[in-house]
């Protein structure tokens, strides 16, 4: 488990050194940067990675963020950084997850040996493209999405390379929040490369060196042992993306999830190849994807590293809505596809290990952005909670965000501060949680008035097919998105005017178990919390919408693993 020469309580002391210095970087990114996607919404990510690439430590930040990252260093170690640089790149063929995720790479060096990576990632609010925020619903080609970075040279020998940061503000709306986003993220790698010299002073370089290794191997055999655990065979399941936001065609997501002893093969066989629109999801999503869940069905006491990922292996067939070719379109595969992969990969594991596995959470990042045309204008980007999964053994949380974004939300005060835009409306969604033993998450309202001529742009999901109730719950009900209380497709882009009202009502979470085993004082206090509107009956919100909304599943599983944070 411990390479010679680490023992155990210094292998424990130096892992716990590794994850603080990734969660410290993850600090001085957030207070250092500037929009409040980043400062507020705390929508970024940080890790450590070793000489040769491997995922070291991580905060616990955005897993679709940190599933990806492994990608991003090796693309940056072919082109064999020094000591002094940072690279930056969001090309999603070549490390990235879709462009408005800006990666940062730094060699970390000791005495000019470079001893480790540091990898910050940040979604901006804008990073050019047909529609303001760089979210476009009808994008059918990635070069509609925005500047397209790959791995560039942006700090070298320790001084930015001016001509490169001028392109690259030159194509963004608002370059004076993105240069400070930017400084704030090159600033959280260099406190890494400060830590590591700290580390390397205190324990030396060769034990350093051991400690990697040793850190990998005890969660790689802690991973496995878990899947020992776990009964074998293959399980499967199937759900679908309710179009790609060019035509309302439903997608599907096939997935075969095969334990065998100590190993997991997850295998997308039978899925959609890609589509024309935006919701294709390169590789490195689907696969932070299937890592996160068995980061929920496994001992979260483990430390999250590369070890742990280096039991499951994975099957996606090339050319398919999970392994686009380029030029394709991705921007909505990063947050709304990578949402529906972790809802199939749950419902096929189900039948393997009930107990563990909740109903539907919201599935759905229920993308909202709003912005102007000029130059140096606004462009706000919010990714909106809704309800989560009943679990076996409890309710879901409410207006909590699921699956694969971890954001805090932006508060009323911020965003009426920062923007030209009203909060009319924020509040939990009565009536949105799946019916059960255990009662849904509810859903949340958010409505705003924008104050200025402005482009919307929504990327949603669930807006016809309901989050899913699990061991006979009811499923939550499904979401709503309307401009001036009229209804709008789940994927859409609207110029709107002065005055227009954006209302979101984000999806419930499905129940778990039978609703008349729900005792009797918990339906009391649903209804005297405002949760529910009957008492008797509990809720079943999308009417006579056929269960499971023709998801196939082996074991009608539910969707999201830990629900994240309040909304």
């Amino acid at each position: 488990m411990s390479e010679p020469g680490v023992d155990p309580v210094t292998l424990e002391v130096v892992r716990n050194q590794f994850e603080s210095l990734a969660e410290e970087m993850g600090q001085v990114l957030i207070r250092g940067a500037y929009s409040p996607n980043i400062k507020e919404r705390e929508d970024c990510s940080t890790a450590l990675f070793d000489p040769a690439g491997r995922l070291v430590a991580q905060a616990e930040h955005i897993p679709v963020h940190l599933g990806a990252m492994p990608r991003a260093v090796e693309a940056v170690r072919d082109y064999d950084p020094e000591p002094g640089d940072v690279y930056v790149l969001n090309d999603p063929f070549e490390g990235g997850t879709h462009l408005p995720d800006v990666t940062m790479v730094s060699p970390v060096a000791v005495d000019d040996e470079i001893m480790g990576y540091a990898v910050s990632r940040a979604h901006h609010a804008d990073v050019g493209g047909m529609t303001p925020g760089s979210m476009p619903a009808g994008a059918r080609e990635i070069f509609q999405e925005g500047l397209r970075l790959p791995p560039t040279r942006l700090v070298a020998g320790g001084e930015v390379v001016e001509d490169v940061l001028a392109l690259l503000l030159a194509n963004v709306r608002n370059p004076g929040e993105r240069r400070a986003d930017i400084r704030a993220q090159i600033a959280a790698n260099d406190r890494a490369e400060e830590r590591v010299a700290d580390l390397v002073a205190d324990h030396g370089r060769e034990e350093i060196h051991a400690a990697f290794d040793a850190v990998l191997d005890y969660s790689r055999e802690r991973v496995r042992a878990e899947l020992r655990d776990l009964p074998d065979g293959t399980y499967r399941a199937r759900d679908a993306l309710e179009g790609d936001g060019l035509t309302d065609d439903d997608i599907p997501i096939e997935v075969a999830v095969t334990v065998d002893g100590d190993t997991a093969t997850v295998d997308f066989a039978g899925t959609a190849a890609q589509v024309d629109g935006n919701v294709n999801a390169p590789r490195a999503v689907a696969t932070s994807a299937v890592y996160y869940v068995f980061r929920c069905l496994t001992d979260p006491e483990i430390p999250p590293n590369q070890g742990c990922y280096d039991p499951i292996t994975l099957a996606i067939p090339s050319g398919s809505v999970l392994d686009p070719d380029p030029p394709a379109a991705v921007v909505g595969g990063n947050v709304e596809t990578s949402q529906r992969v972790t809802d199939v990969v749950f419902a096929a594991l189900a039948d393997a290990v009930p107990e563990r596995v909740p109903a539907g959470g919201q599935g759905t990042m229920n993308n909202l952005t709003i912005g102007d045309r000029t130059g140096d204008g606004f462009a706000y980007y919010e990714t909106i909670g809704g309800g989560a999964g009943a679990r076996p053994n409890g309710d879901g949380l409410d207006g909590v965000q699921v699956g694969m974004t971890n954001t805090l939300n932006t508060p009323a005060e911020a965003l009426e501060t920062e923007y030209p835009l009203r909060v009319e409306e924020y509040a939990l969604r009565p009536d949105s949680g799946g019916d059960g033993e255990h009662r849904g998450g509810l859903g949340v309202v958010r409505t705003v008035t924008v104050e200025t001529d402005a482009t919307v742009s929504l990327l949603t999901e669930r807006r016809r097919r309901a989050p899913r109730g699990l061991a006979g719950g009811a499923d939550g009900a499904t979401g709503e998105n309307l401009i001036d209380g009229e209804a709008v497709p789940a994927k859409a882009v609207r110029d709107v005017g002065a005055g227009t009202t954006v209302s979101l009502r984000t999806p419930g979470g499905g129940g778990h178990g039978d609703p008349e085993a729900r005792d009797s004082d918990a339906r009391a206090a649903d209804v005297a919390d405002g949760k529910v509107t009957d008492a008797d009956t509990g809720v079943d919100a999308n009417g006579d919408a056929e269960v499971g909304a023709d998801a196939e599943t082996d074991g009608d599983a539910g969707t999201d693993g830990d629900a994240n944070r309040h909304a």
